[in-house]
């Protein structure tokens, strides 16, 4: 079976989507099937082997000119195709923040209205790619906002084209009022003339039926994954060490690191020994909401630490070798949470608000706790207990180390994707 799966770089930041997507195909890969991960808006960044094309269908800047330039859209798809290369986006990914979704209105409902809007010609460009070049069996889209395409994809290709919805009510809840509602319906009727969409939960499942107006019978679920041969498990050396907690993720409002602080600031009063140790990309556009998090520490001394964003795998599973017990005690409903797992490969357990997808890893893995959302003191008593009880935390470290193997691995994953995928196209053959 040939697979193209359409994912879209995190202008050049280790996007959780883009990694699961590449994780993905690597793993169908591995299980004997053709997989073309194909990019778009800029090149994709991941932390094991890049199993993407280097080819970008809808480059970023490229998609913002088309967007609020006559005059460029006009000009001929050959002629400025080498804005595209990978080189240059990644240049200028590397120049500039990351986009603020209240600030994309117009791009999105653009991106929305496919081969009618105004990015027809790559609309047009990708549907032949894809159609004529490149005839996989089945295409997959990594969200519902490249669902434009779709149309124009038809036309030239017949096998069924389903859409990963991840994160898409995150954007699209972050664009102004002017546009939000209006980008939701297209949105919608945009994912109707997909064959299935996929979730990795069946909250996210019950979620966006909800949300997008579709039927359930519509959805499938997959699990979610990492590739942990890489990660660890070695319990930390606690001699002499002061007790610390991870937060690893964005840094954003969403995220829930306030949440945390909160929760520590609390804790410190109790256990003032107690570390909180940061680690996650940080956008130019939350440059204020990380200085109004510092100042709230700035009388803890070593007790906070941000590391950044690692460049490596290894850079990562140092970060989480180094900690006791991780929280991102996120604001909105997390779909996703690929953080939990990889804390989990590496032994460490988690502290996780009761919502979004977090109740059904914790069920999955049986690797941390469950708190009430929004609730500083509530995580407060629940990190204290998990750092004062060595032998619970370790065993749930343990169990949470086997299941992320045996569970959310890209086997699992790879396996469960097949099983959905021939069943579309023997029923498409039986038709």
């Amino acid at each position: 079976m040939h697979i193209a799966i359409v994912t879209a770089g995190g202008a050049g930041m280790f996007c959780g989507s883009c990694m699961h997507d590449n994780s993905w195909a690597r793993a169908l890969h591995a299980a004997g099937h053709e997989v073309s991960l194909v990019p778009t808006y800029t090149p994709i960044r991941v932390d094991e082997p890049n199993a993407s094309g280097s080819r970008v269908f809808f480059g970023g800047l490229n998609v913002y000119l088309n967007a609020t330039s006559r005059i460029w859209r006009a000009i001929p798809r050959p002629l400025k195709r080498w804005l595209d290369r990978p080189g240059i986006l990644n240049l200028l990914s590397r120049m500039s923040g990351s986009n603020d979704a209240a600030q994309l209105g117009d791009l999105t409902l653009g991106m929305l209205d496919g081969d009618a809007g105004p990015h027809a010609a790559a609309v047009q460009e990708l549907a032949a790619f894809l159609g004529e070049q490149l005839r996989p069996d089945i295409v997959i889209f990594s969200n519902a906002l490249l669902g434009g395409a779709v149309g124009a994809l038809r036309q030239s290709f017949s096998g069924p084209v389903l859409v990963v919805l991840q994160g898409d009510d995150v954007f699209l809840d972050g664009l102004p009022p002017s546009h939000k509602q209006a980008a939701i319906t297209a949105t919608g009727m945009r994912a109707r003339q997909f064959d299935a969409c996929l979730t990795h939960t069946h909250f996210y499942r019950d979620y966006m039926a909800k949300y997008l107006s579709l039927p359930l019978e519509a959805f499938e679920t997959l699990p979610l994954s990492i590739d942990a041969s890489e990660h660890g498990g070695r319990p930390r050396d606690e001699t002499g060490q002061p007790p610390t907690i991870g937060y690893f993720a964005r840094i954003a409002p969403e995220k829930g690191l306030r949440n945390l602080v909160d929760a520590v600031d609390i804790l410190r009063l109790r256990r003032p020994d107690v570390r909180l140790l940061v680690g996650g990309y940080l956008g130019r556009q939350h440059s204020e909401y990380f200085d109004s998090i510092r100042e709230t520490v700035r009388n803890w001394g070593d007790g906070f630490q941000h590391v950044g964003s690692p460049d490596t795998l290894a850079g990562k599973v140092d970060f989480f070798r180094r900690c006791d017990v991780v929280s991102v005690p996120t604001e909105f409903l997390e779909p996703k949470g690929l953080y939990v797992l990889e804390s989990l490969a590496n032994g460490v357990p988690v502290v996780q608000p009761a919502h979004g997808s977090f109740p059904e890893l914790i069920e999955s893995t049986e690797g941390g706790w469950l708190v009430e959302p929004r609730n500083p003191g509530a995580l407060a008593e629940q990190l204290q207990r998990v750092l004062e009880q060595p032998d619970q935390r370790r065993e749930a470290g343990r169990r949470g180390y086997a299941a992320v193997r045996e569970r959310h691995s890209p086997a699992a994953l790879a396996r469960q994707t097949v099983l959905i995928l021939e069943r579309m196209l023997s029923s498409r053959t039986a038709a």
